[in-house]
């Protein structure tokens, strides 16, 4: 973390100096800028690669570098708005069209403002990702023998057996794909379990990026009403019933959003409905890698009960690491096994190996017990802290339920607080969060929001979102204005 803010602090610096020489002439040697700055070579270097890459400066190799001259302005621009008729008759076709929706996505990811403290992200917060760990793993993967070489297809043996192991005794690591990630996984199931057109069965609500995934490719998702338990069996049975689906998508442990778990009673119900009206069952196990210290003894995959080939299991390392440490699984038997494979050699060929060679470097290291034994130990304390102020600040919104693993909070409003009147006077106020709107298939039986607790630095920030949300709160009910200045520190 040091060594990353002293890269920040120099390109600071040089930025402001840039313009002081003429287009084309060369900056100080980087043996002069480690002196006068007293930084290492290893920053100066990725300090001049930052102003290399925004087009400040060009360099040359054994000559040093140069500001960079002014770009030649750009031609106009022709006419594409003859686009617009190219793309809508496209899908003119489609039983369903395709709908390329990328928002309820892009709020998870898209980093807020400066000084906007930020319940709406995805991914745990940098203090909580093993970065001295993994760049270890990567540094010893890169001198594996082979490591730049073309991998296996599905993924190295190695690799593919440490995750059917955490799946269960009943998965081989003849039955595991290795994936870039978990989207891209639920990516290749949708496309092999359901043509264009089909319905498919989600639950209701749920992760807005396998809606999308839906979508994008021309499916009709279904709504199937989640409670605390679940999924509700009798519902899932009634919509297999009335669509013909032959897919059904959940997430059995920590639901997003809900944070519900699958209850032990319903688990086989789900597998019985579902091989009755044969029908696939794609598990989404994202945060399985994520419970609380106080969780105990988590359920197994459904994966791991059904001897049928029902269920298409999907798992990733993302959630536990870092958003760019995208190494996944893909899990299933029989014949849609080869579907699977043909499908994503199709579309990626393989995942690269040095990736999956860190993979492995980092899971068989003593540092990976140690973080998950800390990220679970942290995630309770940003739990407790988040509905303990919420408890206090908030006590108009309704938490149904506090879940024991996972990263959020599933909030309804109260009657009368509109979700975009909320977000915006949010925003004003130096918080971001997530609305509800896009975990929603169909119409939404309530308003909601998403706060995470993962992405934030502490539960010190978590106490001063709260209160920035409260005076966001008063403003959409009519109250009084809240003050945030843009250019404050997160916490305060």
């Amino acid at each position: 973390m040091k060594q990353s803010s002293s890269v920040a602090d120099l390109t600071d610096e040089l930025r402001k100096e840039v313009n002081r020489y003429s287009p084309g002439g060369k900056l100080p040697s980087s043996r002069a800028l480690v002196e006068r700055f007293r930084v290492s070579p290893v920053t100066v270097s990725r300090a001049l690669a930052q102003l290399a890459a925004e087009g400040l400066v060009v360099t040359r190799p054994g000559a040093g570098a140069y500001r960079a001259r002014p770009r030649t302005p750009l031609a106009a621009t022709g006419d594409t708005s003859w686009q617009e008729v190219a793309l809508s008759a496209d899908g003119a076709a489609d039983l369903v069209p395709r709908t390329v929706d990328a928002s309820g996505v892009t709020v998870c990811l898209a980093a807020p403002p400066p000084g906007v403290i930020e319940f709406s992200g995805g991914y745990p917060h940098p203090s909580l990702q093993p970065e001295k760990a993994m760049a270890a793993a990567l540094s010893r993967a890169g001198r594996r023998p082979g490591a730049w070489g073309r991998p296996p297809l599905d993924g190295l043996p190695e690799l593919r057996e440490w995750f059917a192991r955490g799946i269960g005794d009943t998965v081989t690591a003849a039955d595991v794909l290795i994936t870039s990630g978990g989207q891209s996984a639920l990516t290749t199931a949708l496309r092999a379990l359901a043509p264009p057109g089909a319905p498919v069965l989600v639950e209701s609500p749920t992760y807005p990026g396998m809606l999308a995934i839906a979508r994008a490719a021309g499916l009709r998702p279904v709504p199937v009403p989640v409670d605390r338990d679940g999924v509700r069996p009798d519902l899932l049975a009634d919509a297999f019933r009335a669509t013909g689906a032959r897919v059904f998508v959940c997430q059995p442990l920590f639901q997003n959003p809900t944070g519900a778990v699958l209850a032990a009673d319903r688990r086989p119900e789900v597998l019985r409905i579902a091989r009755e009206a044969g029908a696939f069952v794609v598990e989404d196990d994202f945060v399985r890698r994520l419970p609380h210290e106080d969780s105990g003894p988590l359920p197994r995959p459904l994966a791991a009960e059904d001897p049928d080939g029902v269920v298409v299991h999907v798992c990733s390392l993302t959630k536990a690491t870092s958003p760019s440490f995208r190494v996944g699984a893909l899990a299933a038997r029989g014949p849609v096994l080869e579907r699977l494979r043909a499908i994503q050699i199709v579309d990626t060929f393989f995942v690269p190996r040095p990736l999956q060679e860190a993979a492995l470097e980092l899971v068989g290291s003593p540092a990976w017990p140690r973080h998950q034994r800390t990220l679970s130990t942290e995630l309770r304390a940003r739990r407790d802290a988040m509905t303990a102020g919420l408890a206090l600040r908030l006590p108009e919104l309704a938490l149904p339920h506090i879940p024991s693993g996972g990263y959020h909070l599933w909030l309804r409003l109260p009657d009368g607080l509109d979700e975009p009147a909320l977000q915006s006077a949010a925003l004003r106020a130096g918080v971001a969060f997530t609305p509800g709107r896009p975990y929603f298939s169909a119409e939404p039986t309530a308003a909601h929001i998403r706060l995470s607790f993962a992405a934030v630095s502490g539960t010190e920030e978590i106490a001063e979102g709260l209160r920035r949300l409260r005076a966001a709160c008063d403003e959409a009910l009519g109250g009084p204005v809240p003050q945030f200045v843009r250019h404050t520190p997160a916490v305060l």
